[in-house]
């Protein structure tokens, strides 16, 4: 099985609003959007929007057991960890176990993630 596919679309248009989906815990501040998902395998690509003014200090620090990319299409998102602005263009491959976050942000921030669990180190 692979990932499931999907015609063109404009995720970030007002009239696809509705298919971002809060994410738990963080007061509305943080919203996601599966573009691709592998059933079989786990591996996805997501964008994930943080609304101005939101702050993961409370979720801490993360870390996971598989591989993921990032790339920042809009706005600007500190990286505790890194010490580091992320703003547009920005792009990482995490390794397995490499920690980032917690994260603020001061004005909306749009990233893209495509993570590989199925290629998880445990």
């Amino acid at each position: 099985m692979s990932k499931n596919t999907v015609t063109y679309w404009n995720v970030l248009k007002q009239k696809d609003s509705n298919k971002w989906q809060p994410i738990d815990g963080t007061e509305g501040m943080l919203e996601e959007l599966t573009l691709a998902f592998d059933k079989e395998t786990g591996d996805y690509t997501r964008l994930t929007r943080f609304k101005a003014g939101a702050d993961t200090k409370a979720f801490g620090s993360k870390s996971h057991d598989y591989p993921e990319e990032i790339y920042i299409i809009s706005g600007r998102l500190y990286d505790e960890a890194f010490d580091l602005w992320l703003e547009a263009g920005h792009f990482a491959s995490r390794p397995p176990g490499e920690v980032h976050g917690p994260f603020i942000c001061e004005e909306e921030c749009v990233v893209l993630e495509i993570s590989y669990p199925s290629q998880s180190k445990s």
